[in-house]
Parts: C-alpha cells; sequence; structure tokens
C-alpha cells in the first residue's frame, strides 16, 4: 500500500522543448540501467529477502524508483510538449511520432522497448544485492553520460538530483550486503567457507 504525494520529488520545469533530448533522457524511462527497471527489481526482490530490515530497504528505494520514473516521465513530456511537424522531423522524432504520437512509451535511447529480461530476481541475497550495486553504478554512469552532452540548466537540475540519488542507493545498498553477510551461516556459505562451495558441488551434481 502506497500513499501518493500530488507532487515531483525534484521539480521539472522546462521552459524550451528539445525532441532530441528527450529521445536521449527517455532511456531512464525504458533503458536497460532505467527506473523502470530499477523500479520492478527491487520491489520483486523484497519478497525473498531474508532480512526484514533489508526486505524493507528494498521497498523503500524500489518505491523512490517509480518517483524518479515519474521525473522522466515529466521531462520527456515538457521535452516534447506542442511540437511543430517540422520540429518533429528536423530532429529525427518522426518514427518515435508515428508510433506513439507524443505520448510516454518506455524505451531506450537506441528505441529498443523496454523488456522485463533487462532485469533480473534470483531470490538469493548475496546475488541480488550485489545485482543491485552493479545496477545504481550502471544508471549513475547514464545520467553523468546525460550531463555531459546536454547543456539546458532547466534538463541538467533534475538530471543532477537524480545521479546523486543512485549514489545514495549504492551506498545503502553496500550496508545492506554487510547487513546480510552478518546473518548468514558462516560454516554453510561459499562466500565466507571456499570448502562448503566444494562440497555442495560433490554432492549435488548439475542438472
Amino acid at each position: 500500500m502506497w500513499n501518493y504525494e500530488k507532487r515531483l520529488q525534484f521539480p521539472v520545469k522546462i521552459t524550451k522543448t528539445c525532441p532530441k533530448t528527450a529521445q536521449l533522457i527517455i532511456s531512464q524511462y525504458g533503458g536497460p540501467d532505467g527506473e523502470l527497471s530499477a523500479s520492478m527489481r527491487y520491489l520483486a526482490q523484497r519478497y525473498t529477502m531474508p532480512i526484514k530490515e533489508v526486505g524493507g530497504l528494498l521497498t523503500d528505494i524500489g518505491t523512490e524508483e517509480l518517483a524518479h520514473m515519474e521525473i522522466i516521465c515529466a521531462m520527456v513530456y515538457q521535452l516534447t510538449k506542442d511540437l511543430t511537424p517540422e520540429q518533429i522531423k528536423e530532429s529525427g522524432f518522426d518514427a518515435y511520432y508515428i508510433d506513439h504520437t507524443t505520448a510516454l512509451w518506455p524505451q531506450a535511447a537506441g528505441s529498443l522497448p523496454f523488456s522485463a529480461i533487462e532485469l533480473q530476481s534470483k531470490g538469493d541475497a548475496i546475488t541480488d544485492l550485489t545485482e543491485n550495486l552493479a545496477a545504481e553504478q550502471k544508471a549513475r554512469t547514464v545520467y553523468e553520460n546525460l550531463l555531459r552532452v546536454i547543456k539546458d540548466p532547466d534538463v541538467r537540475e533534475p538530471l543532477k538530483f537524480l545521479r546523486a540519488r543512485e549514489v545514495v542507493h549504492f551506498q545503502r545498498f553496500g550496508e545492506a550486503l554487510e547487513k546480510t553477510k552478518e546473518h548468514l551461516d558462516a560454516k554453510n556459505f561459499y562466500y565466507f567457507n571456499p570448502e562448503f562451495d566444494k562440497q555442495m558441488l560433490k554432492n549435488k551434481p548439475f542438472l
């Protein structure tokens, strides 16, 4: 159950339309390292996380990623609002326009549509948290790439905020991984005991 506050986590007030910029930013909606995949990943992983506190963290961050997706969608909408047919064609936005007009549709900057294959939920605490650390770093890299090529300050400010939150999430997942390791049985987990791993492979052949 969520309580929805009807405002963006960070304000978006873009004064200049730019469909070319929208084509880049939309990757953080439906791209492989975008906010949609992040929210779905964390909100799924929480169910099999054995440590209640870490499961709560996944719920919190997964919920915040939904708020970040909302920011990205607001940016794309404002960047493509009231476009003329000439602007659409000149910017190369025409292919997207033909399929979706200026509606929001999850895809990467390279036009590949969103797919759930881009995220994973394994049910193994170490596996899932390690993937989450990598996911936050990849998202940070994408935001930094966007900041390198986008000059409009109205667009840059929300991007800088979102980048900063990826760093915070990375830190929180790092703490969660350390907390998870404290709860694992050192005798029965390969992370601490390589001999257990060897014994597992010896006694349980691959199917």
